[in-house]
């Protein structure tokens, strides 16, 4: 009988807990003041796809950009901020059947409107941190679509020493 001898490293980052760490770290290039959002596209196989943070879209200086929560809306962010779901999906640069399949790793709970992307772009999964938002409308929305859609979602909860913070 061979003896097996498994000197290989313990207590590595799961799939998981690195997945989520990248949309972490993503999530540090985003110029909101109030709230900092991740997001990781990632293949069957494990292999990162795209990524995307919350942010002005492509042209619009972030100095000039209305980063207020409160007001007027069209002097709030809401109205033109993109989500890091959406960007991640938008700077993938495969083809549409690529992304089928595909989970994608974020700090929030998606709104509705991401909800849409992430479902029309083919995506199954959806594996966040938090769900602060869970009694909005846009929340609650999201939870319907993907539960009809067929659209996986998990919560997960890290160690702290895991994640960049």
């Amino acid at each position: 009988m061979t003896k097996v001898l498994d000197k290989s490293r313990k207590g590595y980052l799961s799939w998981d807990e690195y997945f989520m760490s990248v949309a972490r770290l993503t999530s540090k290039r985003s110029k909101d003041p109030n709230t900092q959002v991740g997001a990781c596209i990632v293949s069957n196989d494990n292999r990162i796809l795209s990524i995307g943070y919350n942010g002005t879209p492509n042209g619009y200086p972030d100095s000039a950009f209305p980063w207020d929560r409160e007001g007027c809306p069209l002097n709030t962010k809401y109205l033109y901020v993109c989500h890091a779901e959406l960007n991640a999906i938008l700077n993938f640069r495969g083809g549409r059947r690529d992304l089928e399949g595909s989970k994608i790793y974020v700090d929030l709970f998606p709104c509705n409107e991401c909800a849409k992307a992430i479902i029309q772009s083919g995506i199954k999964e959806v594996i966040y941190l938090s769900d602060k938002y869970k009694d909005t409308d846009g929340v609650m929305a999201s939870k319907k679509m993907f539960d009809v859609c067929g659209i996986k979602y998990r919560q997960i909860e890290l160690d702290k020493n895991v994640i960049v913070d």
